[in-house]
């Protein structure tokens, strides 16, 4: 079941363990994966590769809570993208092992033309976009900077991921300033892609920059076992990727989420 993450390599003291993972929102209509059969396998993956940070898409607050209280040492922080504060609504949530991490200041954006209104739509798809960001101090004292996000998933909202992913270019430095960086998502695009291109001028895209590569390259399955597409990134700047995995634990056939969670483990320069 855990094959996958046997490959890993170890991270050292150092080294900081991020994942990705998009988690699934709460739908009656997954039957065998709904998330009341699924919530203590994403639990127990998310124990077994014991990241210090994840950078979760589609959270609902009750995931969030189910979570932390399966694996105790986290916490986890986040809004609803609509902005108004309901519960049934997608989060992207970002937990953290509070003993080796302090959350000195957090925020959020919307990826729109009015990126400080709470739940802003401009650029032609369906449902709000947002960006859930936080500042991090590790307990030697070193800082990070953390994004999460989850881009437009149709064909055609390629020019809105791609305005997406140019604010989200715009706005890292003024919020991480010299700080190294992060960035977790579901992009919902393949790496060759405009989206991909425009993040790429910035920041690295882990997967890519190590040849520590482990478990399959495509992480959406769609709850098959079967992975068409690397959508789910996680970028980084100031930082040198030591490993990646994509795990692909599944119990029977039930899954820990319809994306293969994604694990980097992050070496500071």
């Amino acid at each position: 079941m855990i094959a996958a993450l046997a490959a890993a390599v170890p991270a050292t003291a150092r080294d900081l363990t991020v994942m990705s993972l998009n988690i699934r929102l709460l739908a009656e209509g997954d039957g065998a994966n709904r998330w009341e059969l699924r919530r203590d396998l994403t639990a127990a993956t998310i124990r077994r590769a014991n990241p210090d940070v994840i950078g979760t898409q589609e959270l609902f607050r009750a995931q969030g809570d189910d979570l932390v209280a399966r694996l105790p040492r986290y916490r986890w922080i986040g809004v609803g993208r609509s902005g108004t504060g309901r519960a049934e609504d997608e989060h992207m949530g970002v937990f953290y092992r509070a003993d080796r991490l302090q959350v000195e200041r957090w925020g959020n954006f919307w990826l729109s033309d009015t990126p400080e209104v709470p739940g802003s739509i401009t650029w032609g798809h369906p449902y709000p976009r947002m960006v859930t960001w936080a500042i991090f101090r590790e307990r030697d004292g070193k800082r990070f900077a953390l994004f999460n996000t989850h881009l437009p998933y149709r064909a055609g909202d390629e020019a809105a991921r791609e305005k997406g992913a140019a604010l989200l270019a715009a706005r890292i430095p003024g919020i991480a300033g010299d700080l190294s960086v992060v960035l977790t998502g579901d992009f919902n695009t393949v790496p060759d892609s405009p989206t991909h291109r425009r993040l790429a001028q910035d920041l690295t895209d882990a997967w890519t920059a190590t040849a520590k590569r482990s478990g399959p390259e495509a992480t959406f399955h769609g709850f098959t076992g079967k992975p068409d597409r690397r959508i789910d990134w996680i970028f980084v700047r100031g930082f040198t990727p030591v490993s990646v995995t994509t795990i692909s634990t599944r119990k029977g056939d039930v899954f820990p989420s319809d994306h293969y969670p994604v694990v980097a483990v992050l070496r500071r320069r």
